[in-house]
């Protein structure tokens, strides 16, 4: 038996989460995040949670690890220049894309340029057809040729989306060798290899950013490896994924573009769980951190999935949590334009400088100075004990932007928070209405660094039924990766009728699907013990121009039949569009199997209620809804369960604030959590 750890990093703090096996407690703790030394903050948490817990590197049985470097190689377009083959006269696929204006609301937007330069796309001589078949075959020299080109160019990789190479991979998977041949050194990926769906652009975008962002990926991980090992840690790292699941650090070499959602999917896992501990049937979580703000629809304990999650300025068509960035985070720098208007965002003080009050350099005001500035952060240390709070520096700092507003320091703190809140109520309410869902059903659960200081504020003003903040919520993404199970999807494109007639077809194809899982699953836990299989088909009405990812059967797909498979995308489709023609005809586009095994998860423990009245520590005067208030102080290791307390209130802790205004009552439940709800 030793310590399951589990770390997130992210813009400010990286976090880390401990499990312990023997007595199935769970420690956390957070250290400033270092992105001028990637992976250096992971060590220096190592250190520090044998300094403050006792925890030996030796004595780790588990270490998983949710990134941000592929991502941010996107965001900042640091990865490799890119050499792009396509299939001759189909080179502008990425400049075409999907003909869509890069905001629908401004008519002068421009479309982002694309990871490749035009003149970095070659053409190769063949022809796939849209049923697999050859129309003209591949001409071997056009590959050489484009080669000996695209290295005399300064290509330091190469990506090969060739047309329809989802029904028949033959030529791209050639022109890899040949290309090998050329250049052996090269890093060389293909579309049919990365995620073979149908749709050129789509498969195409996907490939290129796997490709874009590998090498610096592949770096990173074997740097962080070679570091475990050397501070002790002895198991092989593994990442959390895209999808909500792990892998290990070697898959997350090859496969890259699976895990560059890593940190955000982590967070969602972790406030899953939390939703299912505590029987949440409807649940929105809200993860605030230093850079942004994220939230993803959670029912019944189940995060929702789908593809096409924005990475940067583009798209990743992979399965990955669904998760929407909605707002600033908790560095987020205020600022006054040049028509002497308040903004928020987007720039970020990061980890360094960071806010002002956290005395790192920072020179311009951040929501977190805006809440010192308030009195409602800063009453004891943060990120346990990595910050002591400096009041007056970040009051100075909200002061500048207050003399050039003509308001006064609290004021303009309050209109940062306002501000901020604001925005992050406009994008809900975009989502909410694409969800279909009515918010005063829902519960938000608030996590993050920010998370809890921002929630009661923002779920106020959403009207939602209460607000719960778990018992760590600055560390619950780093917890999430602990509870991530090993979890894999396998796609097969097969653009069928859903006729008798091919339901063979459907049942050979799942079937080869399932022994690819499970082959995966064997390499990567060693057994079969424990594993799951979900089937699904991504189907749509003939004529239809998408699809719908269906459920169709847990486990196996023995006796399923066409009247099986039809009646559930009938249901699908009624769910999400408040209809369906169950006589109009039906395509099967893909095929798709997730498999996973199964984690020895971290139990939250259940304490018994004690029912009765908390008493703050102190009473501190704070400006909250446009006046001085003197509320409570509540230190959150003072609470037991069955507590209970109005507010305007301040909980603090080591992870978080959080911020309790008036007409709302706060009780801690028998997992801890704090649940806030109007009184």
């Amino acid at each position: 038996m030793g310590y399951r750890v589990g770390v997130d990093i992210g813009g400010s703090f990286t976090d880390f989460a401990v499990f312990d096996e023997d007595t199935r407690e769970i420690h956390s703790l957070k250290v400033f995040s270092r992105p001028d030394e990637p992976g250096s903050e992971v060590i220096a948490g190592i250190a520090q949670l044998y300094e403050r817990y006792g925890i030996p590197p030796d004595q780790i049985s588990y270490f998983t690890h949710g990134t941000t470097v592929g991502i941010n190689t996107v965001i900042q377009r640091s990865g490799l220049k890119l050499a792009l083959f396509t299939t001759e006269n189909f080179g502008d696929v990425l400049e075409i894309g999907r003909l869509k204006t890069a905001d629908m609301y401004h008519l002068l937007s421009r479309r982002p340029d694309p990871l490749i330069k035009r003149n970095m796309v070659f053409g190769i001589t063949e022809r796939m057809a849209a049923d697999g078949s050859v129309r003209q075959p591949l001409d071997e020299d056009s590959v050489r040729r484009a080669a000996r080109a695209a290295l005399e160019a300064g290509a330091e990789g190469i990506v090969i989306s060739l047309l329809h190479s989802y029904r028949n991979p033959a030529h791209e998977l050639r022109v890899k060798a040949l290309v090998q041949e050329v250049a052996p050194d090269l890093p060389v990926s293909c579309s049919c290899e990365t995620w073979p769906i149908i749709r050129e652009y789509e498969r195409t975008i996907t490939a290129v950013t796997g490709g874009y962002v590998q090498p610096k990926v592949a770096h990173y991980l074997t740097s962080l490896q070679i570091a475990l090992k050397n501070a002790g840690v002895s198991p092989e790292p593994r990442l959390t994924k895209s999808n909500g699941g792990v892998m290990t650090a070697e898959q997350g070499k090859r496969d890259c573009v699976q895990m560059i959602l890593s940190g955000t999917a982590a967070g969602v896992i972790g406030a899953s769980h939390v939703a299912a501990t505590c029987g949440i049937p409807q649940c929105m979580s809200l993860d605030i951190g230093g850079t942004s703000a994220d939230i993803a629809v959670i029912l019944d304990g189940e995060p929702q999935y789908g593809v096409g999650e924005q990475i940067g300025d583009f798209q990743i068509h992979i399965p990955s949590v669904s998760v929407s960035s909605i707002g600033d985070g908790g560095g987020s720098i205020a600022w006054v334009d040049s028509l002497g208007v308040l903004q928020v965002g987007p720039e970020s003080a990061g980890s360094r400088p960071g806010p002002v009050c956290y005395g790192r350099g920072g020179t311009r005001a951040t929501i977190t100075d805006a809440f010192v500035a308030c009195g409602l952060v800063g009453h004891t240390g943060l990120g346990y004990n990595a910050v002591s709070i400096d009041a007056e520096a970040a009051r100075r700092a909200v002061g500048e932007l207050a003399q050039q507003l003509g308001t006064s320091v609290e004021e303009t703190a309050e209109a940062i928070i306002q501000i901020a809140v604001s925005g992050m109520f406009a994008e809900v309410s975009g989502l909410v209405s694409r969800y279909g869902i009515d918010l005063r059903e829902f519960s938000v659960l608030a996590f993050g660094g920010a998370g809890p200081m921002l929630g009661c504020l923002l779920a106020r003003e959403l009207n939602v039924k209460e607000i719960v903040v778990p018992a760590n919520p600055g560390t619950l993404s780093a917890l999430g990766g602990l509870i991530a199970d090993l979890k894999s999807d396998f796609i097969k494109t097969v653009y069928l009728d859903l006729t008798d007639a091919n339901l063979e077809t459907i049942h050979e194809e799942f079937t080869r699907l399932a022994e690819q899982a499970g082959a995966w699953l064997l390499e990567e836990q060693g057994t079969l013990d424990h594993a799951k299989l979900v089937f699904s088909a991504e189907m749509r009405y003939r004529g239809q121009s998408y699809e719908l990812d269906t459920l169709l059967a847990h486990d196996g797909i023995a006796g399923l039949s066409v009247a099986d498979i039809a009646r559930a995308f009938h249901a699908t489709h009624r769910k999400i569009y408040q209809h369906a023609d169950e006589h109009a005809p039906v395509q099967i586009i893909s095929l798709r199997v997730l498999i996973s095994g199964r984690n020895d998860k971290p139990e939250f423990a259940r304490h018994s209620l004690t029912p009765g009245d908390a008493s703050p520590a102190r009473r501190i005067p704070v400006w909250l809804d446009g006046g001085t208030q003197d509320v409570g102080l509540y230190p959150r290791t003072s609470l037991r369960a069955g507590h209970r307390f109005s507010g305007p209130a301040v909980v603090a802790q080591d992870d978080s604030t959080t911020v309790i205004p008036q007409g709302y009552l706060c009780q801690v439940d028998e997992y801890m959590n704090l649940r806030i709800s109007k009184e």
